[in-house]
């Protein structure tokens, strides 16, 4: 019998049973971070893009949380001040994907599977990583978080995506608010894409502990935010990635305080 999505929900926010590795993409000349499963091969992997502003580790929770479910975490750390350029982290986001594919991880005992393949982002980095699909064909699913246009716009780039979408939308968001930014670039998506309204959610609400930028952009770290995300986006990728249908629940249905407000398609199938 098919679990209810909120039982899946209390599972998936949970650490997966994988131990955790974490390492740094300076070993091939590019600041960030990178988390694995100890070991496994044929491994899915996201690239994932930061806020304004932010250092990728302040979304190191959410990594070692993806890696402990066996999906390899590439997070670049370039571009992170207030003149970054969007469409050169965008860039950065898919060459992390060929490191991913292309460097025997850990001590030679994880690999990752160029077939399974995603992106995901907060905030600007959510632009980045849409801008990144709409260029890569490889890329079999993207996830964003409170995400923000770019220049060039993330919902003009959406239009090139075809692959699976999910947009979690920060409710209380002011500085990048769902119907100019996350909405938008969901309504021009190619593919099957869903909105999730966190109504509670500030534009940091998805970024972890205290930093400086926090005199600048509105919100704060939110742990129920946190708490929420880390299990949509591990389902997301668990089925669109690999093709674990026992998450499909999750996936398609509301759950309290991340309800569907926007569905492109009465169907989110794996594509796995």
């Amino acid at each position: 019998m098919a679990r209810k999505a909120k039982h899946l929900l209390d599972e998936l926010s949970r650490p997966g049973p994988n131990e955790v590795l974490r390492g740094d993409l300076a070993l091939i000349g590019m600041p960030g971070l990178v988390f694995t499963p100890k070991s496994g091969l044929g491994l899915p992997a996201v690239a994932f893009g930061h806020g304004w502003l932010q250092p990728p580790d302040r979304y190191r929770g959410l990594f070692r949380h993806l890696a402990s479910w066996g999906i390899v975490v590439a997070a670049p750390g370039t571009h992170t001040g207030p003149l970054g350029s969007h469409r050169l982290l965008a860039s950065d986001l898919r060459t992390a994907l060929d490191v991913c594919v292309g460097v025997r991880l850990g001590e030679g005992a994880i690999s990752v599977d160029g077939d399974k393949l995603g992106l995901a982002g907060h905030s600007t980095g959510g632009g980045c990583a849409v801008l990144a699909a709409a260029d890569d064909n490889r890329v079999r699913a993207v996830a964003t978080m409170a995400a923000s246009q770019t220049k060039p716009f993330a919902s003009e780039a959406a239009r090139s995506c075809g692959m699976p979408g999910l947009h979690l939308a920060a409710g209380a968001d002011r500085v990048a608010p769902p119907v100019g930014n996350s909405e938008l670039i969901a309504r021009s998506w190619s593919g099957p894409v869903q909105v999730r309204t966190l109504p509670k959610a500030t534009h940091l609400g998805f970024t972890e502990g205290r930093h400086w930028s926090g005199l600048l952009v509105d919100g704060k770290a939110q742990h129920a935010t946190q708490r929420v995300s880390r299990a949509l986006l591990t389902a997301f990728f668990l089925v669109h990635l690999t093709g674990e249908a026992e998450y499909l629940p999750l996936v398609e249905e509301d759950v309290k305080g991340a309800e569907i407000t926007f569905d492109g398609d009465d169907d989110l199938a794996t594509t796995a």
